[in-house]
């Protein structure tokens, strides 16, 4: 039992209430969620919310299947309903930019550690992806790179917080909560069909090296592109780390 149904519970009323009072009371007291289906980037997705924001996305049509997400990563339960124009107009903004920008969440269940995680997460550009040891240490932990990948296995909010742009560090797409399809899906529709084997790019006109993702590192063109296997062989060389993308 949560704690949110610990609380209901404890309360002792003389008679039931009439089953869409309590319904009523459970939403605005953000005690339970609402949902609503609408159109994602690469299909429907049906997305859970509460006065406070975004609470869960879940990319299927299959309303149970949602249900069934929902309940194992939000812990509430969760009812249909109409969502607000406002937070519907930041979701908008949200899935057709691919930035969490302005979209509030409510993460409430998540521990500090985990929301840290979904935070630097939300900080990677559409188009670009980090590996797992780039989130760890931009949370200035490097030793946690299994716990990162726990923390966005169990992310409530992909998509809206982009844990698919998040990779192995050799290149490979890794693992995804709803399969490697999806993800591989999502990261073509910002455009990377393929992924750089190499690690590392570099400028030799600028002395900058990139993630091979990175919008800089796009730029570079094939005549002036330095491949490096590791940050360490690129410092040799006599390249700084980019201080977008920040490899290093």
């Amino acid at each position: 039992m949560t704690t949110d149904e610990n609380l209901l519970s404890s309360l002792s009323l003389q008679e039931e209430p009439p089953e869409s009072i309590e319904r009523e009371v459970l939403i605005r007291t953000a005690l339970a969620d609402q949902y609503a289906s609408t159109a994602g980037p690469v299909g429907p997705l049906y997305v859970g919310f509460t006065p406070l924001g975004v609470s869960s996305v879940v990319p299927t049509s299959d309303e149970s299947d949602f249900l069934a997400v929902h309940r194992s990563r939000v812990g509430r339960r969760a009812y249909p309903g109409s969502m607000p124009a406002r937070l519907a107009g930041q979701l908008e903004r949200t899935l057709e930019t691919g930035r969490l920008g302005k979209l509030p969440v409510d993460l409430r269940q998540l521990t500090s550690f985990q929301r840290h995680v979904l935070e630097v997460t939300a900080s990677i550009p559409p188009g670009e992806v980090r590996p797992y040891g780039w989130v760890a240490r931009e949370m200035g932990n490097e030793g946690a790179v299994r716990a990162v990948g726990t923390a966005l296995g169990r992310n409530p909010v992909p998509i809206a917080i982009p844990c698919h742009r998040v990779v192995r560090s050799d290149g490979a797409i890794g693992n995804y909560a709803f399969g490697s399809r999806m993800k591989r899906s999502l990261l073509e529709h910002e455009g990377m069909a393929e992924f750089d084997p190499m690690r590392f790019v570099g400028s030799d006109t600028t002395g900058v090296f990139c993630y091979p993702t990175c919008r800089h590192a796009r730029r570079i063109t094939r005549q002036h592109r330095v491949e490096f296997p590791n940050p360490a062989r690129a410092e040799s060389a006599g390249y700084r780390p980019c201080k977008v993308c920040r490899p290093v």
